[in-house]
């Protein structure tokens, strides 16, 4: 018998997604409802890696362009 082009269950060498979220304030901050600088800071102190508030180390980032806050994660679950 020949095993010809059987592969099996070969996991293929992909690296998995992260998840990337896009937060746009430029309303409520035209507006002068909200300071998008305290948004950054209130999910910097508020986001669970792990189940720890603030921990986020290297596997969570978030940036702030203008107005507009991206909150990026490399292969991490977030707790709820």
């Amino acid at each position: 018998m020949s095993s010809k082009g059987v592969k099996g269950n070969v996991p293929k060498g992909g690296k998995k997604k992260g998840a990337s979220f896009v937060i746009d304030c430029a309303k409520p901050v035209e507006d002068k409802i909200m300071d998008i600088a305290s948004l950054e800071k209130f999910l910097q102190e508020r986001i669970k890696v792990g189940g720890k508030a603030g921990a986020l180390g290297d596997s969570v980032t978030i940036s702030r362009e203008k107005n507009k806050i991206t909150v990026t994660s490399d292969n991490t679950t977030f707790s709820k």
